[in-house]
């Protein structure tokens, strides 16, 4: 039996966040754990805006104890944190064991928050768990807020922002074209750390796009993906080219529902 940890939000309808990690490590083969760090409820009386409520940080601590005491976990994925105190508990617990692998999801925008909040979050963030990182999976914003690029228009600029967020801590970064990457392609790029201290290898993973609308609980379902596969035994190559065929498909499968944006389908 093999393991995977989450550390996330939960998300209201069951298309993003804790509930796609459970589901996509399921799908996978691997036990899933889960800690809650957050509640997202959309609101469908006001255009299902963002309703978001912290879980206190010693909640956060207490779950991640017993945990981490019910099975010998190595390979852990970070998604939303949401404010500075949520992200200081999860940093702390972080720091307290050796991790085979940790995989974050650098969920800059907490939707719901103040910007000034948002901006105090998005600060702790890179300054507290991207160093903890080993695999960071950044979409098209969030590899420009990190790189401090302001265009990924090519797989060079994709590349090069991977090397700028390696700057910051992690071994590897795959950076998410996603539908803002111009034309007919998704896609990904996987920078990695040469041990040796050689210059990063780079390795392109693209698939033609299907459709040009988000669809909820791509990056999560990615990013827990990668991290399922890691936990058996995969190289990071293999994890993310495995990652980027299963979110493909769900996808291709996505569910629609009454909410304005259709969600991913672990299941297909």
């Amino acid at each position: 039996m093999r393991f995977a940890y989450v550390i996330a939000g939960s998300e209201a309808t069951g298309g993003a966040g804790l509930q796609a990690d459970l589901k996509t490590f399921q799908q996978l083969g691997v036990y899933g754990i889960g800690t809650i760090t957050c509640i997202v409820a959309f609101d469908p009386k006001r255009d299902w805006a963002h309703r978001f409520h912290a879980v206190a940080p010693d909640v956060i601590a207490e779950q991640f104890e017993a945990a981490t005491a019910s099975q010998d976990l190595d390979t852990v994925k970070i998604g939303m944190l949401g404010t500075p105190a949520t992200i200081d508990a999860v940093a702390t617990a972080i720091r307290s064991k050796t991790w085979r692998h940790v995989v974050l999801d650098p969920v800059l925008i907490c939707k719901g928050q103040e910007p000034g909040a948002a901006l105090n979050t998005d600060n702790a963030l890179k300054a507290q768990m991207l160093p903890l990182a080993t695999v960071v999976t950044p979409n098209n914003f969030e590899a420009q807020a990190l790189s401090g690029l302001t265009r990924l228009e090519t797989v060079e600029d994709l590349a090069e922002a991977g090397r700028r967020v390696l700057a910051l801590g992690p071994a590897a970064a795959v950076v998410k074209g996603g539908v803002d990457f111009p034309g007919p392609d998704a896609v990904d790029v996987l920078v990695q750390r040469d041990p040796a201290g050689g210059e990063p290898t780079v390795e392109v993973f693209s698939v033609p796009k299907i459709g040009q609308e988000r669809v909820s609980g791509a990056g999560c379902t990615f990013a827990s993906a990668v991290t399922a596969e890691l936990a058996k035994g995969a190289t990071v190559s293999d994890a993310v080219r495995l990652a980027k065929e299963f979110v493909t498909r769900g996808i291709a499968s996505r569910v629609a529902g009454r909410t304005p944006f259709d969600t991913v389908w672990q299941g297909s």
